[in-house]
């Protein structure tokens, strides 16, 4: 039989009803004759109440500004998972199946030192290997591992997600399942345009756009490491009765498979639609055009981490200026504007113009890669709509355009249909 990791996150598991419900699951796993291994997020909502607890915490012993050490944070945040997996163990056992919990220095899951927001550096799987191959669950806290200082350190925001697909490669599992509260990967939010569509099938470089550009069914970390380590993902529903017909299907389990582009057979031209709301746009006007302009402006704001994304530069006709627009979160945009102050006199510009409240939308599709005319039938689409195109990026598999906020849905819409994303 086949070996699986199954991942279950804060709604799957926020309260004793639905770790139960969970624990079904395993079971219908372990029935099956596999071995399985089970990353368990903390219960819905307590990661903010911990965090919570510290800030208050540090409000109230220093002078008001919340100042406190990310190690404490970390140990701090981190039992919730621990709680989690405890309460998934004794679910288990008591429905007659072998399960022990691990929390990640225990494993060990072995981090860097960034605690708050470490990445995993190695795993060692054997002793869970061992343990699964006598018929033991392991039942794994998500989002923490042990940094090289011996303390817990938590992976930020998501990452359980992470914590599955790294478990996963390291015991070699056949595949990692990602239980969630969506039944798997759909063309658009469902929630915008009622037609859009599960995809039985994405390639793990579409799931990784989707990811980064506005979709949340994936944390864009454990894309990918999925990719590199090659770990087949299915995207299902905890809410789905775990005895209902086909769910213990190894092969074709109700859900989306995030895969290696070879294993899709038929690849539409366009896969799916995302968009990220709460964008903001920043001009420089008339620019020095001269090298190491650029780094001047971009490296000062990496520093600052704040997150660039689209860029667009226009020459003047005598070459001796620029024009220079990008994009940032609306959230940063008071920091980037503070940042590109200090850096005017050095890089040399006239005039700073910002906007918050737009929207980029992106078109995907690996299909795209052989067929022309994919963007402009999105331009021509959005232009007979009244739609004004602010700023576009592409790749070799998506388009990006940023257009003004109130327009957001009316362009999901309108480009969901435009490539047939709604027609079965």
């Amino acid at each position: 039989m086949a070996r699986i990791v199954m991942k279950f996150g804060g709604t799957s598991v926020a309260d004793i009803d639905r770790i139960h419900n969970v624990a079904r699951h395993v079971k219908r796993e372990t029935d099956a004759g596999h071995e399985v291994a089970v990353v368990v997020s903390a219960m819905s909502g307590k990661t903010n109440e911990l965090v919570g607890w510290v800030q208050s915490m540090a409000r109230t012993a220093g002078s008001g500004t919340p100042f406190y050490d990310a190690r404490e944070y970390d140990a701090i945040v981190a039992s919730g998972e621990q709680v989690t997996s405890g309460l998934l163990a004794i679910a288990l056992q008591s429905m007659g199946v072998d399960a022990r919990s691990w929390q990640g220095w225990q494993i060990p899951v072995h981090t860097d030192n960034a605690h708050g927001a470490a990445r995993i550096l190695d795993i060692d799987g054997s002793e869970i290997v061992r343990r699964m191959g006598t018929g033991q669950v392991a039942v794994v806290a998500g989002f923490q591992g042990i940094g090289p200082d011996n303390r817990v350190a938590t992976l930020g925001r998501g990452g359980s997600d992470t914590s599955a697909v790294a478990v996963a490669a390291a015991v070699k599992a056949d595949r990692c399942d990602i239980y969630t509260d969506v039944d798997g990967v759909y063309t658009t939010d469902p929630r915008i345009e009622p037609r859009a569509r599960r995809l039985p099938k994405i390639s793990f470089e579409e799931m990784l756009e989707m990811a980064s550009l506005g979709a949340k069914v994936l944390q864009v970390r454990s894309v990918e490491l999925a990719m590199v380590h090659k770990v087949r993902t299915f995207v299902r529903s905890s809410f789905d009765d775990p005895d209902a017909p086909g769910m213990g299907d190894f092969e074709n389990p109700p859900g989306t498979l995030i895969c290696d582009e070879d294993e899709i057979v038929e690849q539409q031209v366009v896969t799916g639609i995302a968009y990220a709301k709460d964008e903001a746009q920043i001009s420089l006007r008339r620019v020095a055009d001269r090298p190491g302009v650029s780094a001047g402006i971009f490296g000062p704001l990496a520093e600052a981490n704040i997150n660039v994304d689209m860029i667009v530069q226009n020459i003047s006709e005598d070459g001796s200026r620029t024009d220079m627009t990008f994009t940032v979160p609306s959230g940063d945009l008071d920091k980037a504007l503070a940042v590109l102050a200090k850096v005017r006199d050095t890089v040399g510009f006239d005039v700073v113009q910002s906007e918050a409240g737009l929207v980029k939308v992106s078109v995907i599709g690996i299909g795209m890669r052989s067929h022309a005319g994919v963007a402009a039938t999105a331009f021509k689409a959005l232009a007979e709509k009244g739609i004004n195109i602010r700023a576009i990026t592409t790749s070799e598999i998506k388009i990006s355009i940023l257009i003004d906020g109130p327009y957001a849905e009316l362009a999901v819409r309108t480009l969901h249909s435009v490539y047939g994303l709604d027609k079965q």
